[in-house]
């Protein structure tokens, strides 16, 4: 990877692989690494070297006899049936849902969340971040005809954007985001004296409204027309419900 030192941006490829960049050094990277085949082939090359250290066998079974002798150790403890299963951090949305419709959405959440603990913390640690003074909006605009072009050639894809001042939510603005290691848009919306974050980026397929909470503070999760949308906030859970319901409903012509 000779080449590689020709690129000043390296450090930070390495740092964004250690997860130590904040959002807006992360998203200013993916747009230099998109243009740049150095960073690009950097990224590569230690996404493939964790690819291999995680295929090693790097641990070996501990031996029959030595697990004889825990076991005598231990009595029955080995032998205990395992504990009860935590309750799951996430709970289904929404009670106007079939049974039918909830247990299929319920099966799908379930089947795709084990990586979604990191990434509710990702996202809570985001919405907190930007609450520090001057990195909420990167566009501080109530005109959705505004805040949409915004994101234009900044991102990969283009984000709906919608107003609901009428309904009591209304918009605030824009910025870049970083979450589930791609840059992100993030609407910013009002609830009285409360800030709303949503977090969207593109994703395939549907899936029902699932709400989860995170240090005092309330998500909803949905996915529709090719996008994944992610709610946070500390306003109350029936309210973030709501501004998530707002969404879900068909957009005015």
């Amino acid at each position: 990877m000779s080449e590689a030192r020709d690129c000043d941006k390296l450090l930070l490829v390495q740092a964004e692989f250690d997860g130590e960049l904040d959002a807006a050094a992360a998203a200013s990277l993916a747009a230099h690494r998109a243009g740049c085949p150095v960073c690009r082939a950097a990224a590569a090359e230690l996404a493939a070297t964790r690819s291999l250290l995680r295929g090693a066998d790097l641990y070996q079974p501990m031996p029959a006899a030595a697990k004889a002798r825990l076991a005598a150790r231990l009595g029955a403890r080995l032998a205990a049936p395992p504990p009860a299963p935590r309750r799951a951090w996430w709970r289904p949305a929404f009670g106007g849902f079939g049974a039918g419709a909830l247990a299929a959405a319920s099966l799908a959440f379930l089947l795709w969340s084990p990586a979604q603990p990191g990434l509710v913390d990702q996202l809570v640690a985001g919405h907190i971040r930007a609450l520090q003074p001057g990195h909420l909006e990167d566009v501080a605009s109530s005109d959705r005809h505004t805040v949409k072009p915004w994101f234009d050639g900044r991102l990969d894809f283009a984000p709906p954007v919608r107003d609901f001042a009428a309904e009591g939510f209304p918009l605030a603005g824009g910025r870049l985001d970083y979450a589930d290691n791609r840059p992100v848009a993030a609407l910013v919306y009002r609830r009285d004296r409360h800030i709303i974050d949503l977090f969207v980026w593109p994703a395939a397929g549907e899936a029902a409204p699932a709400t989860a909470e995170r240090h005092g503070y309330n998500l909803v999760h949905w996915r529709a027309g090719g996008m994944e949308f992610w709610a946070v906030s500390d306003v109350e859970a029936a309210q973030l419900a709501e501004f998530a319901r707002l969404w879900q409903a068909p957009a005015p012509p």
